[in-house]
């Protein structure tokens, strides 16, 4: 039975799952990834879990600075690909480079489409509080993620997940389902379904600054928030001018307002309670600057609280 020739671009640990399983059941003839970045305290270059993945499964491995020039085209129609697999590649795909493979590209993205579109789908469902979400693999064109559909999967969300655990369940589920898509593209039968232009959403880029917790808000958007935010860029407060980070966290009490937001409500073997804007938020796991992961009630009879400490926004604490 003859395979389709696939070249596979990715880059993120988010892609690895997908790379496995089209490498099992695909001619994988190059994969594709995004250079060497410094990573680390040393800030030494190291390459992307893709192309980690590809050297073990023995492909081949490309990281071209700039996915637009005519080098890198002419290497790629030289392979006579017959389909892309695009999955959180990194960059943008040109039109010319699109008609590339004889049978087109196909991308899994990490959401039930036309919701979610653009770079952040799974961290944005979890700070808008959504309780499923899914991927979809759809036929790649000159826009984002707007594409023809074709197949996708929902999965519900757990109350324990944050974007680090989200993801790597989204990854297992969408690897079968990339794999699969290729098998019916090259087949001939797999389906075009358009989506409706005027629904859906977009999900844009999370930044550094979307982790600084706001305790004005209330109490379940702080928790949904933090856990868009975990592990990158990390859910972030200040206790005594110190900087802390936020690691789990869920709802005491969404209603009501015991005290000034950010101040400690109360301390018990559960975690600690924060007074939100409204309601209240029990964290259950925070990180101390320089120090390692705690549960949030043993750091509270380390620091010994006193009655009426807060924890602030870092913008409060940098002001």
């Amino acid at each position: 039975m003859s395979r389709p020739r696939v070249v596979f671009m990715g880059t993120p640990e988010f892609a690895v799952p997908s790379l496995q399983a089209v490498a099992a059941s695909c001619d994988v003839v190059a994969v594709v990834t995004q250079p060497d970045r410094p990573r680390g305290r040393g800030l030494a270059h190291e390459s992307s879990a893709v192309a980690r993945c590809a050297e073990s499964l023995g492909c081949g491995v490309m990281k071209p600075a700039d996915m637009k020039s005519d080098g890198v085209r002419g290497e790629l129609a030289a392979l006579a690909p017959d389909l892309f697999a695009v999955v959180a590649f990194g960059a943008i795909l040109t039109p010319e480079l699109l008609a590339v493979p004889r049978l087109g590209a196909i991308n899994l993205h990490g959401s039930l489409l036309p919701e979610y579109r653009g770079a952040s789908p799974v961290q944005r469902v979890l700070w808008d509080g959504r309780k499923t979400t899914g991927v979809t693999t759809l036929w790649m064109d000159h826009e984002i993620d707007t594409g023809d559909v074709i197949l996708a999967r929902e999965v519900p969300i757990a109350e324990d997940d944050d974007a680090g655990s989200l993801a790597a369940r989204l990854a297992a589920l969408g690897a079968p389902l990339l794999a699969d898509s290729l098998q019916m593209a090259f087949e001939g039968r797999a389906p075009r379904v358009p989506q409706d232009r005027a629904r859906g959403s977009y999900a844009g880029k999370m930044t550094k600054a979307d982790g600084i917790v706001d305790w004005s808000l209330g109490a379940e958007s702080v928790w949904h928030r933090q856990r868009a935010v975990t592990p990158w860029p990390g859910s972030s407060t200040t206790f005594r001018g110190r900087p802390v980070r936020l690691e789990r966290t869920r709802v005491a009490s969404a209603v009501g307002r015991a005290a000034e937001p950010g101040t400690v409500v109360a301390v018990a073997e559960p975690g600690v309670d924060v007074a939100c804007g409204s309601g209240s938020l029990r964290i259950v796991k925070l990180k101390p600057e320089g120090r390692a992961l705690l549960d949030a009630a043993a750091w509270a009879r380390g620091v010994r609280l006193e009655d009426g400490e807060r924890f602030e926004s870092l913008r409060k604490a940098q002001a």
